[in-house]
């Protein structure tokens, strides 16, 4: 099975490419500011650099948040055209159970959401025991993984293209079809028009 994997709802936009458990290639670009304007190109990279049309590729995968409100819209609304146009499924899975695959033990994945707060999820042995939320303070009882960290060792469209497949091998691909972006925070402009709205 060839797996398309996507993930731009972090500051480092990364692409990865796999075969059942071989990996074809993956990308990693610094996309804060153009995701719009690097993904479908790296997309086409790996797929022209490893002789692979777009038309063999069997299941997309992409993170859904937490991360860039923008980012995370820009991958989704990628990868889900991409399969529509080729008649192939979707799995979509948050970008702190992409992280967490693989990873043995009790974790917490940390992001800075900024205004001195982070999105905190909790996993067992790869599996999710306490969804993507805002906290104030950072979790004391468990190993932590931070985000920062793990784009400068790791690459989380790798991560998610092997969860995918791991996902689908188990015939559990339906419960991962749900592509509503994980904001965790409103939108600055959506608290905004709720606190003038009557």
């Amino acid at each position: 099975m060839i797996v398309l994997a996507a993930d731009t709802s972090l500051p480092i936009l990364s692409v990865a490419l796999i075969s059942d458990d071989t990996l074809i290639g993956v990308l990693a670009l610094e996309g804060r500011g153009s995701r719009n304007e690097k993904l479908l190109p790296a997309i086409d990279f790996l797929l022209t650099e490893n002789q692979i049309d777009r038309a063999r590729i069997d299941l997309f995968a992409s993170t859904r948040g937490p991360g860039s409100f923008t980012g995370v819209r820009i991958g989704l609304a990628t990868l889900q055209g991409l399969a529509l146009a080729l008649g192939r499924p979707v799995c979509a899975m948050s970008t702190h159970e992409a992280m967490a695959h693989g990873e043995l033990g009790r974790v917490a994945i940390l992001d800075d959401a900024g205004r001195g707060e982070w999105y905190v999820s909790e996993f067992e042995d790869g599996a999710e025991v306490v969804a993507p939320h805002l906290a104030s303070a950072r979790p004391s009882d468990v190993r932590i993984i931070e985000v920062g960290a793990f784009m400068q060792r790791d690459n989380v469209a790798l991560r998610c293209a092997r969860r995918a497949l791991a996902i689908e091998q188990r015939g559990e691909g339906d419960r991962y079809r749900d592509v509503t972006p994980i904001y965790v925070r409103l939108a600055e402009a959506e608290v905004k028009l709720r606190q003038k709205t009557p």
